[in-house]
C-alpha cells in the first residue's frame, strides 16, 4: 500500500513513527462527460470572472470570503506557519470504550504501519495495550489542511484509525421521527421478531454491488455492439393497508425461501388467532416484496386440481352407465314375462 502521510503517534512521552495508508477503496464506476455529437471530452477550466481569462494553477490560491463579501487570500505558506502540533503527530487524548463512539461520527478509515525497525516495539506495545483494555484511543491529527478527530483500534495485528466528525458536526434529528401518537402492538412486535429470526444473520462477505455489475454489463454490451438486455423493474411497493397481513406474508415468504434453501422443508406459518386478513389487505400485501414472493411461491407450490375433477367425472359417468344397464335389463325382463303370459293364456 502507498502511504499518504508520514508522522508519529504521540502516546504520552512515547513517540511511534508511523505511515498512514487508506484502508478502503472505491469501486464505483466513474464516467466522463463528452460531446454527444462528436465524442469530444468536456473539460472544465478555471476562468477568472473579472477578465474572463483562464488561470493556471500556479496563479491560483485559497481565499476566505468574509460575511460582508470581502475576500482574504490565504496561501499555503500562511497555513504552514500556523503552530499546529498535530501537523505531523497523531496525539492521543485519551481512551474510551468503543461503545462510547457514536457510529454517526465515523468517517474515513486508515491503516497505521510502523515506520522503520525502531518503531516496531512501541507500535506493538500500543497495539497490545489497546487489545487487552478493550478500549479505543481518541486522538487528534491534521490531514489535508485541517485538524481532525480520530479513533485508533486494533484490527487483526494492525492499528487502524477511523476519522471522526467533530461532535458539533452531527445534526440533531429534529423533526425526523414519526408522530409520538403512533402505537405498536405486541402482536405486531412478535411478528416483526419472527421475521427477523427467520431472515437470520446477514453474511457480510457475500454482499456485493449489483448495480455496479449491471453497469459493467451494460458498458460491455454497448462496446461489443450487442443489444442491451432490458429487465422489467419491479413495481415499487404500494401503500400497506394491513400491517399484520404484510408481516404474516413476509414471515411466510422468508420461511418458504429458507426451507427451499435447506432442502425443500415446508414452512409452517399460522396467522394470529382471532383475525382473518381482509381481501383488501391481501391485495395491499401483494404489492410489497414479502407478499409478492409469498404469492409467487404459493402459485408454484399449489397442487393441481384437474386430476380430482377428472376422477369425479369418471365415477359419475360409471354410475350413470351402470344405472342405464340395470334399467335395460329390467325392461327386457318385463317384456319376456309379458310374452310368456300371453302364450300361456292362448
Amino acid at each position: 500500500m502507498r502511504s499518504i502521510w508520514n508522522g508519529s503517534i504521540s502516546f504520552g512521552l512515547v513517540s511511534i513513527p508511523v505511515k498512514l495508508m487508506n484502508a478502503t477503496e472505491n469501486h464505483a464506476i466513474s464516467f466522463r462527460q463528452i460531446h454527444l455529437a462528436d465524442g469530444g471530452r468536456i473539460r472544465y477550466r478555471k476562468v477568472c470572472e473579472l477578465d474572463e481569462e483562464e488561470v493556471p494553477p500556479s496563479e491560483t490560491v485559497k481565499a476566505y470570503e468574509d460575511a460582508d463579501g470581502t475576500v482574504i487570500p490565504v496561501t499555503d505558506e500562511d497555513l504552514a506557519s500556523l503552530p499546529l502540533h498535530t501537523a505531523k503527530t497523531i496525539e492521543i487524548e485519551g481512551f474510551v470504550p468503543a461503545s462510547a463512539i457514536d457510529p454517526l461520527q465515523l468517517d474515513s478509515a486508515y491503516y497505521l504501519s510502523a515506520n522503520g525497525v525502531p518503531a516496531a516495539k512501541p507500535y506493538a506495545l500500543l497495539r497490545e495495550a489497546l487489545r487487552r483494555s478493550g478500549k479505543v484511543a481518541v486522538a487528534k491529527y491534521a490531514l489535508r489542511g485541517r485538524e481532525r478527530l480520530g479513533m485508533l483500534r486494533v484490527v487483526d495485528d494492525v492499528i487502524a484509525m477511523h476519522g471522526l466528525l467533530w461532535p458539533d458536526e452531527i445534526r440533531a434529528p429534529e423533526g425526523v421521527a414519526p408522530d409520538a401518537g403512533v402505537k405498536v402492538r405486541d402482536a405486531e412486535l412478535d411478528l416483526a421478531d419472527a421475521l427477523m429470526n427467520t431472515l437470520g444473520d446477514a453474511d457480510m462477505e457475500t454482499l456485493h454491488d449489483d448495480y455496479r455489475e449491471a453497469v459493467e454489463e451494460l458498458v460491455a454490451a454497448k462496446a461489443a455492439g450487442e443489444p442491451v438486455a432490458e429487465e422489467e423493474a419491479e413495481e415499487p411497493g404500494g401503500k400497506v393497508i394491513d400491517l399484520m397481513a404484510a408481516l404474516e406474508s413476509s414471515v411466510r415468504a422468508a420461511q418458504e425461501s429458507k426451507g427451499d434453501a435447506e432442502g425443500g422443508k415446508d414452512a409452517d406459518v399460522h396467522p394470529i388467532e382471532g383475525r382473518t386478513p381482509r381481501s383488501g389487505a391481501s391485495k395491499g400485501t401483494a404489492r410489497g416484496s414479502g407478499g409478492k414472493k409469498a404469492a409467487q411461491t404459493a402459485r408454484k407450490k399449489a397442487p393441481a386440481k384437474k386430476a380430482p375433477a377428472k376422477a369425479a367425472a369418471k365415477k359419475t359417468a360409471a354410475r350413470r352407465t351402470t344405472a342405464k344397464k340395470a334399467t335395460a335389463k329390467k325392461s327386457a325382463a318385463k317384456k319376456t314375462a309379458s310374452g310368456t303370459r300371453k302364450r300361456t293364456s292362448a
